[in-house]
């Protein structure tokens, strides 16, 4: 856009037209959005019109002799008033437009002094149209009561003549006046529209961020966890005097972990983009490792990457816990496609007894962070779904519903 458009643009506003005394909007008053067809054919009519005075001015025989250069230079004259009334209208400059709508009516008044009165005519019916299409009404209708005694006196019938110049001159400069405004609101929609994509479009951006932001969070914290599992079952093993190959062991499997959960937000950003298995696929893979019993019901179709990556992310975690809070329960895990979304269900039998006779619980369970369950329900929540997760019997049920 260049510097004139831009100009034209800055400072308008939706109420630019809420009152008949404002003046046109900036984009009424610019020649943005005139069909070359429309340009073409003004030229041409300036071109026609500029002649018609010219030649006026000479048939009347009014300037002969050393008159003779005065028609050419009145009208250069006008012509570059004529151009700065264009470019102070558009600045919304009053007093600079009037003085220059002034220039135009006093040389149509030379050469009405000089003998050529329909020179002089289409001079001041130009000086009007002007004013009505470009000024604000009340200085509009000002400037034609003014040209009125003008054209009654130039005009030959009298009064008759010059009523019907003067409703010829605001019935076509109003009209010029409501085809620039009804351009400009186009263009003010146009302007409000491309606000409202960029608003959009950032809204979106921030959205996304927040998504991956929230994705590689949770899966860096089921990580972390999972580490934390096996590196705090690696410290009892030292403080109890366990045997080295053992706890060799347990630090070997943190660290295969700590390149799991590099792996699995790699995974995560490409769940976002689309690029990845299927969910009960992924479940079952999960439910390999911790020797779990998958049950998936209903038609399969694909998922929303946010649905898929809240059942995926709900289940990991809820296998966590089971591996933090009963390790060696038995674990079931059900997905099901439902008509508006989905379902998952993860449940585990609880902690099995202990050979000591006791309550069979982990002395892990203390470890980590305690915000999994507050992370998997606000995950939900955000898609607009729900979670349930509480003791049932003498295990754990999580229960995951999402639209989708």
């Amino acid at each position: 856009m260049d510097e004139k458009r831009g100009r034209a643009f800055r400072g308008s506003g939706v109420a630019q037209e809420s009152s008949w005394s404002a003046w046109p909007s900036r984009e009424a008053l610019t020649r943005m959005g005139v069909p070359r067809g429309r340009v073409v054919l003004d030229y041409v009519m300036v071109t026609a019109l500029s002649s018609w005075v010219l030649a006026g001015c000479y048939t009347s025989g009014a300037f002969g002799g050393w008159y003779t250069p005065l028609p050419p230079l009145g009208f250069g004259l006008c012509l570059a008033a004529a151009l700065g009334f264009h470019h102070a209208t558009v600045d919304h400059r009053l007093a600079l437009s009037m003085g220059l709508l002034g220039v135009i009516t006093l040389c149509g008044l030379g050469a009405y002094a000089a003998g050529a009165p329909t020179s002089a005519t289409v001079l001041w019916i130009v000086v009007s149209i002007m004013a009505m299409e470009r000024l604000p009404l009340p200085m509009s209708l000002g400037t034609v009561a003014v040209l009125v005694p003008g054209f009654m006196e130039a005009d030959e019938t009298g009064m008759l003549g010059a009523g019907l110049t003067t409703a010829a001159v605001l019935l076509a400069g109003y009209s010029l006046r409501l085809d620039a405004q009804a351009r400009g609101a186009g263009f003010q929609l146009a302007a409000q529209e491309r606000l409202a994509r960029e608003a959009e479009a950032a809204s979106a951006a921030l959205a996304e961020r927040a998504r991956i932001a929230r994705e590689i969070h949770d899966v860096l914290a089921h990580s972390l966890s999972a580490q934390m599992v096996h590196l705090e079952v690696a410290r009892l093993q030292v403080e109890a005097g366990a045997d080295r190959t053992e706890i060799l062991r347990l630090v070997t499997s943190a660290r295969s972990m700590a390149r799991e959960g590099l792996a699995e937000t790699r995974h995560a950003l490409a769940a976002l983009r689309g690029d990845t298995v299927p969910v009960e696929d992924y479940l079952r893979e999960l439910a390999r490792v911790d020797r779990a019993e998958v049950d998936v019901t209903g038609d399969r179709r694909n998922l929303p990457a946010e649905a898929s990556q809240a059942v995926r992310r709900v289940a990991q975690e809820a296998l966590t816990n089971v591996r933090k809070h009963a390790p060696g329960a038995r674990t079931r895990i059900r997905f099901v496609y439902e008509v508006d979304g989905v379902c998952l269900e993860i449940r585990d039998s609880g902690p099995p007894p202990r050979p000591d006779g006791g309550s069979g619980g982990s002395e892990l369970g203390s470890s980590g962070g305690g915000y999994g369950l507050l992370g998997m329900r606000e995950r939900a929540e955000l898609l607009g779904g729900s979670l349930d997760a509480g003791p049932e019997g003498p295990g754990f049920a999580v229960r995951l519903r999402v639209p989708a």
